[in-house]
């Protein structure tokens, strides 16, 4: 296969779980509500930051408690951002902020008008283990995140420190 076509190919997992993962809540929310949904999401994503964070840690070959630059730089590898083009990182040696501009999940709800999802306790979650997996001294804050209000250019925002 070419190297193009591999690519593209990954991309198309990666969306794919994405997917999954949207059904599932979907699922879940129709049945029992966005309260239990939401709970049993964050649950999911909290777990699964652990292990990515881990396996990428292996892979890259990153020792132990990594600044917040190598922190970010392993975040952009993981399967929450890898496929998320419209986010906006700013890092220096000791903070770093990451922004979502648009949210495809948040817009495929909106087209379905299904209402925003208040996804700050599942990002919070995760992202948050995904760093102290990695580092237990980093803090992660949440500067905005739906259901906060939000502009309409920015979905969410994250810092990240020591």
């Amino acid at each position: 296969m070419p190297t193009e076509k591999l690519v593209d190919y990954f991309f198309l997992q990666i969306r794919n779980l994405w997917r999954v993962d949207g059904l599932y809540f979907l699922g879940i929310e129709q049945k029992f509500g966005t309260e239990a949904a939401t709970e049993i999401d964050a649950g999911v994503w909290e777990a699964m930051a652990k292990i990515e964070a881990k396996n990428l840690q292996r892979m890259f070959q990153v020792g132990e408690n990594p600044d917040v630059s190598t922190i970010i730089d392993l975040l952009r590898k993981s399967s929450w951002a890898l496929d998320q083009p419209f986010k906006t990182i700013e890092v220096s040696s000791k903070r770093a902020t990451l922004s979502v501009d648009r949210c495809r999940t948040q817009e495929a709800r909106l087209s379905k008008e299904l209402g925003e999802f208040p996804c700050k306790r599942v990002r919070f979650g995760y992202l948050r283990n995904f760093a102290k997996t990695l580092n237990p001294n980093v803090e992660v804050n949440c500067l905005v995140c739906p259901p906060d209000k939000h502009p309409k250019d920015l979905w969410c925002k994250w810092e990240f420190g020591m």
